[in-house]
């Protein structure tokens, strides 16, 4: 089978090698599936360069967020099992964390759902306690991790401000639902986002960005508001002054959605459910902005990793139809 590997650290686009490679064979408690679509996330441009929490041996194939089809047919979401990546026309998969794909979406949009959905689910729900009626500040709210938060924070009945760089991103943003859209490289953003909501800031602010967005975050959240600390997709690690968040009355927020995996699976299935009820309704569909072939991969890997491409996009191996 044909399947993108990396030998050494670095650049996803210098580093991913399309291999001719045996099939590999499941272990214990896993699965091998046919891979029908792989979301790119940036952790998948992290582990290229090594610096990634998870570090799997090399020669591995990166590519964490599969659509894939079971030996008996079925259609499933999962995170392969990590040396043996998505960006592969097979994958290994843990089979007690294989999840059905839902039917109201295609397997492009399907293997978009988990991670980003996942994370936003439990950051928003789950971490910050979200209300109706209160104000979301989203973060790169164009790009893939950004534009589920923004998704998911409309269904839950919150007024969606969403932070953008760019004209086309803002485009996006304005598709997705945000009500007030801010392009961080022309306009003010915390002016902007003071005089929105009439100077009292925003009651939750998902940060997958850090660096500058955070220092923006702790200027304009609201009383009793919370700062969720989703990723540092800009490179620049935040520390936060702690009397600062003291003297303002926020919280600070951290989530790292794959723990849930290990120390609450309950939890993440029944997220799902209501991820795919919400899909059903039509109140979350993943924004697939590219669907590339495998040959084009390594190039898609590095324009994520790059920060120039809006909503998600998946790789399809040739003869599936996505």
């Amino acid at each position: 089978m044909q399947a993108w590997r990396v030998h050494e650290n670095g650049e996803p686009g210098e580093v991913m090698r399309l291999d001719e490679v045996a099939t590999p064979t499941p272990g214990e408690g896993q699965l091998l599936v046919k891979v029908r679509a792989a979301n790119i996330n940036f952790p998948d441009a992290l582990l290229c360069r090594g610096q990634y929490q998870i570090r799997p041996p090399m020669p591995f194939t990166p590519g964490v967020e599969i659509c894939a089809e079971t030996e008996d047919g079925r259609r499933v979401i999962a995170n392969p099992a990590l040396p043996y990546g998505g960006f592969a026309e097979y994958a290994l998969v843990d089979k007690a964390a294989v999840l059905p794909a839902p039917d109201a979406l295609d397997d492009a949009e399907a293997a978009a759902l988990h991670i980003g959905y996942q994370t936003g689910w439990f950051g928003l729900h789950r971490r910050a306690n979200l209300q109706a009626g209160e104000t979301l500040l989203v973060h790169a709210a164009a790009g893939g991790v950004g534009s589920a938060a923004v998704q998911l924070g409309k269904a839950a009945g919150a007024r969606v401000i969403g932070v953008v760089g760019g004209a086309e991103k803002v485009r996006v943003a304005e598709e997705l639902g945000c009500d007030v859209v801010i392009d961080r490289r022309s306009d003010d953003v915390i002016a902007t986002v003071k005089e929105v909501t009439g100077g009292r800031g925003a009651d939750v602010i998902y940060d997958p960005v850090g660096g500058e967005a955070y220092t923006q975050s702790t200027k304009v959240v609201a009383f009793e508001g919370r700062i969720l600390i989703v990723g540092f997709a800009s490179g620049g690690v935040p520390a936060p002054g702690l009397n600062h968040a003291l003297i303002k009355n926020y919280s600070i927020v951290g989530l790292h959605w794959g723990l849930y995996n290990t120390k609450d699976p309950a939890a993440v299935a029944r997220c799902h459910e209501q991820l795919t009820e919400l899909a059903a309704k039509g109140a979350i569909k993943p924004l697939i902005s590219e669907r590339v072939p495998l040959a084009g991969a390594a190039e898609a890997v590095q324009r994520v990793a790059d920060g120039v491409t809006t909503g998600r996009v998946a790789v399809v191996p040739e003869g599936v139809q996505a």
